[in-house]
């Protein structure tokens, strides 16, 4: 609870176990019952959650993947579409070529993004310092859709694109929630009042499972 669930080798979890996620990413609470009895544990977390793309791993990386396209569909059909439209980024990395493992990195470093993320985090806290639900809520992705409506007021131009986006990759009402709820953490971190089209766009583009063809 409040903490950092970190799962790896996600597709070869049993199916079960996976969908067992549903509701606690949903609800962030657990319901164990046995008998006549239950229990209730609060369970709010951010879930990691890593995998191959396919059984050998090399999808994706060149011709060096062995695996049939039944193969690979049939791996990765554990990532149900109720387990995807909880995950609010999905992205896809490939492997880290060795020239840019010698290399000087010339990309921000970790203190620089660190206080970009602190800057975030203080104005997410003072938005629901007011908020009837402050001592719960903490961050965007906590929010309900109260506080969408409230906080997350998207313009013309937003709605428009969200419109596009959601018909083009035939996203759920959850999916497109989880967008924008996401485009809201983009605007802070760019230390934006409003979202503007480029957040709701970078919001959409991490949804990368909705939209891949294996």
């Amino acid at each position: 609870h409040n903490g950092v669930l970190m799962i790896d080798e996600f597709c070869e979890a049993p199916k079960r176990f996976l969908e067992a996620l549903r509701a606690p990413m949903e609800d962030r609470k657990v319901t164990i019952s046995r008998l006549k009895s239950k229990v209730v544990f609060p369970s709010d977390f951010i879930l990691i959650a890593a995998t191959n793309p396919c059984p050998c791993g090399y999808f994706g990386d060149g011709d060096r993947c062995t695996c049939t396209p039944s193969r690979r569909t049939a791996y990765l059909s554990k990532l149900s579409g109720p387990i995807m439209d909880r995950i609010d980024i999905q992205v896809w990395t490939k492997p880290v070529r060795t020239r840019l493992l010698v290399e000087k990195n010339e990309s921000e470093s970790s203190e620089t993004v660190a206080a970009r993320v602190l800057a975030a985090r203080e104005i997410q806290k003072a938005r629901f310092e007011n908020d009837e639900f402050q001592n719960i809520i903490f961050c965007n992705a906590a929010m309900n859709n109260r506080q969408i409506e409230k906080f997350c007021t998207l313009s013309k131009e937003c709605k428009d694109l969200l419109e596009r986006i959601i018909e083009k990759m035939g996203l759920s009402a959850r999916a497109c929630t989880r967008i924008i709820k996401l485009a809201r953490t983009i605007a802070d971190l760019a230390a934006s009042d409003n979202i503007q089209p480029e957040h709701i766009a970078e919001a959409a583009s991490y949804r990368i499972l909705d939209r891949q063809n294996f």
